[in-house]
Parts: C-alpha cells; structure tokens; sequence
C-alpha cells in the first residue's frame, strides 16, 4: 500500500503520528493510498522549519523571487499530463478537467511573476517642511492554507504563490482526500529553486487545523471549504490575532430572461451544473427561467442533454462529461438529498440515482439529476448539494427571479442569460453576490482581478489572488523622515500638522 506523508524542510518526511487516512480512486471505489495525519509534533517542526527559512526568503529581493516563479510555472507545463493524471486518480475528475485545475493555479503564477511591481510602495517627496514620506509593502512572516479537496492544485497554487512571491514561508494543509498533487506541487517549487522551508505540506484532519489555527507564529491563515468550516476557521485564526480569508459554500443562480438564447443557456447550464460532478463552488445549482414559456422552453432543451450525459472513470478520456464523486460517503448524501427534494414535492424530470457503470460498480458514480418546480422554502434549494443536481425554479417575472439570490444566504457566484443590456447592467448593479457573469456562467475571474464570495459564502475583507492576494499577504509601512538640517532647536508640544 502506498504511504503519503509530508513534505517538510523541503525533504518527504513520513508520518510518525501512527494515525493514517485512507485515500481513494473513486472510480473504483478501492483504497488506493493511505495518508498519515500529523501529529502536533509534526505541524511544530513544519513551522519551525518555515520561521527558520523565511527572513532569508524575505530579503531576497522580489525580482529573484519572482524568477522561481518563472520557473515553477515552467515545470507546471513540463509535468502538466503527470499532475493532471494524479489528481484525476485521487479526485475523479477527467483529465481535461484537471488540466484546468491545474491551468487555473499556473496562471495565478504567471500573475505572481509581476511581484517587483505589485510590491511597490509610494513616495511623496517634501510631505512637510523637509519632510519626505514613504511607504513599504513588507510579508508577515509564515503564513498558511488550508485547502479542499475539490481543487488540489489551483487553489494551493492560490494560497501560496502570492504568498510565497510577497517573501512570506508557507504551510499548506491541503484535503486528506487527494494529497498527492500539492506535494508533487512543493516539489516543483524546490526544483524551480524555492529554498528548502520556504514551502512546507503538512497533511492532516482537524487537529493540524487547529495547531494552525492556535500557533502564534503563523500570521495568516486562508480557507476554502464550507460555510460552517469556514465560520469556525475565521473565528479561531482572529481570536488568536491572525489574518484570515475563508470562503465557504455556495448556492449559484443563473436567471435566463425571455430573449435569451435558449439553446446557448442550456449548454451553459449543463457545463456549469454538471462539471465535475457538480463539486464545485462555482457550480450553477439553480437554473431561474423568468416566465412560463421561458421555463417550459428551457425544461424541454435541458432534459436530453442530461439523459445524454456522458459519465464514466478519468481513464476514458475526452468521451467522458464528468466522473464520480469523490467519496462514498459524499455520493450518499447527495442522493439523500434528491431523494428528500421528492418529499418536498419537485418534479424530478431526470433521475440519476441509479447509475451504474459496467466494470465499475464500486465506483461512487451518479447519472445527472434535473428537478423542475422547485421552491425556495425546500431543503434542495436552501442547502448547497454539490453533486450533478440542477434545481429549475420558475419565476414569473425580472423582479421575482432577482430577489431569489438577493435574498439566499449564499453569494458566491450568480449569472444572467440576457440580450438586452439594460437588464444586465441592472442585475450586475444591483446584485449582492461576489461575481457576477453576464451570458457566462461560470464567472470565475481571471489571475489578474480577485475572487471571493459575499453574505455567507466569505469572510475577511480580502479575497483571493489579484491584487488582493499581495495586501493579503502583506502589512504596509509607512516612514516619516526628516534629516538633522531640517531640524529645529527645541522640544514641540504640538501634534504635527501640515500647516
């Protein structure tokens, strides 16, 4: 059986806690690996290697760091079929799809190289009477993620880039259900020339969070996970005096208006809804067609398209939409949660609960499920389901279908499908969600802007990479000076002033 432990001081480090998880292919349903969970001791020596490593990683200057990016992200597209096969055997997801996960994490790498830039401060120059001022971006030290399981490379690569780039050293606790990326990721930051320490991989449950959570020499910590995980991370990282960003679950609308292009909506939703199996946080759940003949319209182009789903292990390749879910125990509760949405009274058009896969049985797979009359007082729209289920409530006008994410207590992601531009930038103004996609669905945005969710999908005041991502990781300085012949002779009582 193959053993994963941690990647400390830059050297793989076996697990000495005798505490272990099993790691599975959910395509097969067998324990593929097994993962040892850290002990305090062990979280304690990660920690103490990155307070060790980072002053020296701090005074490299920003371009040299900024070049081990360069190079991590050319390593990236070296190892691209490696890493996306590894994460596809731990996760589920197709190849094609963990291609993307890792892309999307490169490309907040790419954006890390600009660090000699976004790390500059300010100046002013005569600020007072032989007073000049000037600012400075400075790291906070050590820092660290704790990350999901659904993305094992991007969102690490989120955390630790910027992080790592701003001269910080990091601890990354990644998901225990697929570990093996995030440190094929350390590896390749020691070969793009990391020094040994700066970037530590500590796997774990909830007793590593919660060393991290109470150690006082990490300064920072960033979450991605659910909203009561999230709420529970915040709490504990700022009562212990950290920074913290954490974002939680989601509840995706996507309104199709009457002068949409159905046959563009329906793809979209069936992209969005059922990628990956659903397991995303940026997944549309809740299709809201504005009128009857909109909503009757949209069912009937929606129903084939999920009948035709094409699910199936990562090894089939390009002839597979999505694949399993990524425990037993999850795919459980997703079909609890269809089969209470039945009792609640929608109309399951298509019902995927069934799926089998010849060969694969003990594989943890479920066919697409599309409900149509849902409401929002039931458990299916309330509750994020993360599994292949798209949930069609109808609304009977712009105003009814508006007020169904402006008043859930999610605020991830939400879109519009329109042609008329006043009615989006109306939704784009009005809406209180983080990201907004108009005619796109899946409205993640790019390295260079910043994502991050509202309401109870996020919490902290900065959000993910962009420019975020470096004052995240980051504490301003600002110095006063004035030189002995600008001085006056005598003590001053006064606060200074400009005048």
């Amino acid at each position: 059986m193959r053993k994963i432990g941690h990647f400390i001081g830059g050297k793989h480090v076996e697990g000495t806690s005798g505490r272990f998880a099993d790691v599975y292919n959910p395509a097969t349903g067998e324990v593929e690996a097994q993962v040892a969970l850290a002990s305090q001791a062990e979280m304690d020596a990660a920690i103490a290697n990155a307070a060790a490593a980072q002053p020296a990683w701090a005074a490299t200057n920003p371009q040299r760091r900024a070049r081990v990016m360069m190079k991590f992200v050319d390593l990236l597209n070296r190892d691209m079929d490696k890493l996306a096969e590894a994460l596809s055997r731990e996760h589920g997801k197709t190849i094609p799809d963990a291609k993307g996960d890792v892309i999307r994490g490169l490309e907040v790498a790419e954006f890390c190289i600009g660090a000699p830039h976004l790390l500059k401060g300010e100046f002013t120059e005569g600020a007072g009477p032989g007073i000049d001022m000037y600012s400075m971006r400075q790291p906070l030290g050590v820092v660290a993620g704790i990350t999901p399981f659904n993305f094992p490379a991007m969102i690490p690569m989120w955390k630790f880039c910027p992080a790592i780039a701003c001269g910080n050293a990091f601890i990354l606790k990644p998901s225990e259900r697929d570990p093996s990326v995030p440190i094929m990721l350390a590896e390749l930051m020691i070969e793009a020339g990391l020094p040994e320490g700066v970037l530590n991989v500590v796997n774990g449950d909830k007793s590593a969070v919660d060393a991290i959570l109470d150690d006082e020499t990490i300064q920072a910590v960033g979450f991605v996970g659910s909203t009561p995980i999230a709420q529970y991370v915040y709490a504990r990282a700022t009562a212990s005096g950290k920074r913290a960003q954490c974002f939680g679950g989601a509840k995706n609308h996507m309104i199709i208006m009457p002068d949409a292009d159905l046959d563009q909506a329906a793809d979209a939703l069936i992209g969005a809804g059922y990628g990956a199996a659903g397991e995303r946080c940026m997944a549309v759940s809740v299709a809201v067609p504005v009128g009857e003949s909109t909503a009757n319209a949209l069912i009937e182009k929606l129903a084939p398209k999920v009948e035709a789903l094409k699910i199936g292990p990562y090894t089939a390749g390009n002839d597979v939409d999505f694949g399993p879910l990524v425990t037993k125990e999850a795919l459980a509760r997703v079909k609890g949660l269809v089969d209470q949405g039945i009792k609640e009274g929608a109309k399951l058009v298509v019902d995927g609960r069934d799926f089998s896969m010849q060969g694969y049985e003990n594989g943890f797979f479920m066919g697409g499920c599309l409900f149509d009359n849902v409401t929002k007082d039931m458990d299916i729209y309330k509750t994020e389901i993360f599994g292949p289920v798209l949930s069609v409530v109808r609304a009977e006008n712009y105003e009814e279908a508006l007020d169904l994410p402006l008043s859930h207590e999610y605020g991830n992601g939400t879109a519009i499908f329109t042609r008329d531009g006043d009615t989006a930038r109306d939704f784009a103004s009005r809406i209180n969600i983080g990201m907004v996609g108009i005619n796109v669905p899946i409205p993640v945005p790019l390295a260079y802007h910043t994502f991050g969710g509202w309401k109870k999908s996020g919490f902290g005041d900065l959000n993910q990479h962009g420019p975020d991502g470096f004052k995240f990781y980051t504490r301003t300085k600002t110095v006063t000076s004035r030189w002995p012949s600008g001085l006056k002779d005598g003590a001053e009582f006064v606060i200074p002033t400009m005048k």
